[in-house]
């Protein structure tokens, strides 16, 4: 995987968003868990193509509920306490880029803020 450059030595200061969501993105995370042990018994066990699709439409489904929870907690936490000491504009651009990169789009290179 390649380097990513992130401002996680600046989240250092201060608790991590996705805290108070813990315990349901680990639940949501067990569950994304076993979905997947259920694709792979399904594949072991020559299923329908079609029926193995749909269930990495729902793995996909379930993964991209997690992101989104997190990304929120990003925003909503991280974002908004570095808008208030004065660092947004490095974290709005590492959200875009993360965004973009998701959504399988190039990422800009350089600062957008101006």
């Amino acid at each position: 995987m390649g380097e990513t450059t992130t401002t996680a030595g600046h989240a250092d200061h201060f608790r991590h968003s996705y805290s108070k969501d813990r315990a349901q993105l680990v639940r949501r995370l067990a569950k994304v868990e076993g979905q997947v042990r259920g694709i792979a018994r399904m594949i072991e066990r020559d299923e329908y193509c079609v029926d193995i699709l749909q269930q990495t439409a729902a793995l996909r489904a379930a993964v991209d509920a997690i992101s989104i929870l997190i990304l929120e907690d990003h925003v909503q936490g991280c974002v908004r306490t570095a808008a208030e000491r004065g660092e947004a504009d490095k974290y709005v651009d590492e959200v875009i880029d993360v965004v973009r990169r998701t959504l399988g789009r190039p990422v800009r290179g350089g600062s957008r803020a101006g």
